[in-house]
């Protein structure tokens, strides 16, 4: 049963271009131009009256862009929760003016160990992760720590969770691992049972629903539980709607300044129609859309990711935003 009946979240790429080369991630490959103000405030407006509660601005590393500070600003003037992703390597440049404007702001942190989180992101950003922290902190910013679960890295991230987010009350986010085109992480059931485990404790986030549908085999073409297209707006740098989602991508159109009609078109709204359906869409376990997907269709999936959400919200008081 669908509980809401139009996209929560949007995924705004403000640029594809990336100061680190992770092995998980391919999207530091893509040439790519940077979004533009002008059309950031025009499609934040309309994201609006389609029902949009929730802007990433995401990436590639976002902070590469020099106006993300502008766009946040226009994003909280329309009361949008606003979440940034970062390897924290140009942080401490643009703390300040980033100061208040992100009501999730995500720091990278995949090892405990710097040379294996520096070797894992293809450049030496260990220490700024550090720096950020403490800069992060002095602000009265409270950060969050992602962790990208990988076959060898549950013990260094039950570390990090030890050393650096129990003793500052930070958020650990335990975000596993996926497929996607030529990137292959499936996660064991060994790591399975470690997360969920390591979940238990106070200042520790994972989502179950995401445990539970890798157990389940993924997304089911003939039954999809992914509901991209319909939860997800994304958007490119070239200022394009993507659909049914950034991996994806069956179609990139373009915006002109006409987002919430071009939403509820024809093309569009076929397209959303096979969310979840396509070949390639068998067996995904893509985090970034499930996570909507769960949040917003009454099923087993909404009740396994509930708990976490609740105590995600509860910690963090991100709920007081959306009121």
């Amino acid at each position: 049963m669908r509980l809401v009946k139009h996209p929560v979240l949007c995924n705004y790429y403000v640029t594809y271009r990336c100061n680190a080369t992770c092995h998980f991630c391919d999207i530091w490959e893509k040439p790519s131009p940077y979004i533009q103000l002008k059309d950031v405030v025009e499609n934040l407006k309309q994201l609006k009256r389609i029902g949009v509660k929730v802007i990433d601005f995401t990436g590639g590393e976002p902070l590469l862009h020099r106006d993300l500070h502008l766009f946040l600003e226009e994003a909280k003037k329309l009361k949008f929760l606003t979440t940034v992703t970062t390897n924290a390597l140009l942080y401490p440049k643009h703390a300040e003016s980033l100061r208040g404007k992100i009501d999730m702001l995500h720091f990278s942190l995949d090892y405990y160990t710097a040379e294996k989180h520096n070797q894992s992101r293809g450049v030496d950003c260990y220490d700024h992760v550090m720096k950020s922290i403490e800069i992060a902190l002095s602000l009265g910013e409270k950060p969050d720590i992602i962790a990208t679960v990988l076959e060898d890295n549950m013990e260094e991230i039950e570390a990090i969770y030890e050393n650096i987010c129990l003793p500052n009350q930070l958020m650990l986010l335990l975000n596993p691992g996926f497929d996607y085109n030529a990137i292959t992480l499936r996660t064991s059931t060994d790591s399975f049972e470690r997360m969920t485990q390591l979940a238990k404790k106070k200042w520790v986030y994972l989502n179950d629903a995401f445990i539970k549908l890798r157990k389940d085999g993924g997304n089911q073409i003939d039954n999809p539980v992914c509901k991209a297209a319909s939860t997800t707006l994304v958007i490119s740098p070239q200022n394009e709607l993507v659909l049914p989602c950034y991996h994806l991508n069956k179609g990139s159109i373009p915006i002109q300044n006409n987002l919430e009609t071009l939403y509820q078109s024809d093309e569009v709204q076929e397209m959303v129609q096979l969310e979840g359906r396509y070949e390639a869409c068998q067996g995904c376990t893509i985090n970034c859309y499930m996570q909507p997907s769960f949040a917003t269709h009454l099923n087993k999936y909404f009740w396994s990711a509930l708990p976490s959400t609740i105590k995600y919200n509860r910690l963090k008081g991100t709920w007081k935003s959306l009121l």
